[in-house]
């Protein structure tokens, strides 16, 4: 399809520091709130810019997956037939969490 990797390259780094930045962040707040119940959970995830920050991790993760997944197929399936439902069905599994991943942050 005349890739050349290199914006799959970038698109892997910056996932990778999105996610990296947002496990940090999590973690530190974890951290500093060693008695976490319901409400304190709750209220970590009302402000709109962890929300944000959040469907910015969770849209990396899946950006992140698919380039990995696609490059794995592509490497390692020679049949077509095989790689297209291996693509298909990771793609359709990606596309499903990511609709219920925005589903939970809309209820937060």
């Amino acid at each position: 399809m005349g890739r050349n990797g290199v914006a799959d390259w970038l698109v892997q780094r910056l996932t990778a520091v999105v996610l990296g930045v947002y496990t940090l962040w999590f973690v530190g707040v974890l951290l500093c709130t060693p008695d976490m119940d319901y409400a304190a959970w709750r209220g970590l995830f009302a402000p709109l810019w962890v929300k944000g920050f959040s469907l910015l991790a969770l849209l990396s993760v899946v950006a992140h997956a698919w380039v990995g997944l696609w490059t794995v197929s592509t490497d390692y399936f020679r049949p077509t037939w095989l790689r297209l439902v291996f693509q298909l069905t990771c793609a359709l599994v990606l596309g499903y969490y990511l609709l219920w991943g925005i589903q939970i942050l809309r209820s937060a």
